[in-house]
């Protein structure tokens, strides 16, 4: 594996991945009353972490493809934005949990993170190969 992907993974991956990590560590250890194994706040948090990282390698590229740099970043933008929704409407529902399908919200950030984990590899992937792969 190239040094790029391989600090993508360290650097990007496994530290988004760190909430929930944290979570499933908490609940492999505990006695599982009121603790919940998926939580819908930690997949926005890969999510976020994954899309700020897109935006800041892609701002360190040449100029030479200023139409792929300026399509990534506002797909990077438009996730951000979604994250942001799903994290303000999972709130809502911590506090109003009559006016918010909470399953849904989890669903739907586990899915929108696993499409972004897909994106942030195509990004580096197309990075490490212009970088000749270092």
């Amino acid at each position: 594996m190239e040094n790029k992907k391989i600090k993508w993974l360290i650097y990007t991956v496994l530290v988004g991945l760190i909430p929930i990590m944290s979570r499933l560590l908490i609940w492999l250890v505990s006695n599982k009353v009121g603790i919940e194994v998926l939580n819908a706040s930690d997949f926005v948090a890969f999510g976020l972490v994954l899309h700020i990282s897109n935006i800041n390698e892609i701002e360190h590229l040449e100029p030479a493809d200023k139409s792929w740099k300026t399509i990534h970043n506002g797909i990077s933008i438009i996730f951000i934005a979604f994250y942001s929704v799903l994290f303000a409407t999972f709130l809502l529902g911590s506090t109003q949990p009559a006016m918010i399908d909470i399953k849904a919200i989890k669903i739907a950030s586990i899915v929108l993170s696993a499409v972004s984990l897909l994106i942030s590899y195509a990004v580096y992937y197309r990075i490490s190969i212009s970088s000749g792969g270092n």
